[in-house]
């Protein structure tokens, strides 16, 4: 199964970096191969809450889309992400915001699988090559939102 993990200091305190992520609505404006986002539920808890979100991702004729349940954490600073239907057979996401001197480290980790191989050949170069860009994309986004820290 193919699997990213990294780890990216930001000048961005853990708060303003987790609510960049957790604003899914706004990824198709910036992320890579997101061409669109659904939201359709969304419940509150009294420290955290869970959205069940699908998203379309697309790369020239190739288009997909796939639904995740999305556990969001403020107090810890962690998002966590289950894959509950389309074309993977298995996929997990979690980043995790740490606060540092100055700004904080974001840990991003995904491990997914496609269930067919012919998309997991056509795709996962590409999905590979997108993945390595969310780290920057998000801290680019907060550049946007907040401005240069």
């Amino acid at each position: 199964m193919p699997r990213f993990e990294t780890r990216r200091r930001v000048p961005f305190t853990p708060d303003q970096m987790f609510k960049v992520v957790a604003d899914v609505e706004q990824y198709p404006e910036f992320l890579p191969l997101c061409e669109g986002l659904h939201i359709e539920s969304r419940r509150e808890k009294e420290e955290s809450s869970t959205l069940i979100a699908t998203m379309d991702v697309g790369y020239k004729a190739i288009k997909e889309s796939f639904k995740t349940k999305v556990d969001l954490n403020p107090l810890a600073h962690r998002i966590d992400v289950t894959y509950l239907d389309g074309p993977f057979s298995h996929l997990e996401n979690r980043w995790c915001f740490y606060k540092r001197e100055t700004g904080c480290e974001i840990e991003f980790y995904i491990n997914y699988a496609f269930r067919s191989a012919m998309l997991g050949l056509l795709m996962g170069k590409v999905f590979d090559t997108a993945f390595r860009k969310f780290s920057q994309s998000f801290e680019d986004r907060a550049k946007e939102v907040y401005g240069r820290a």
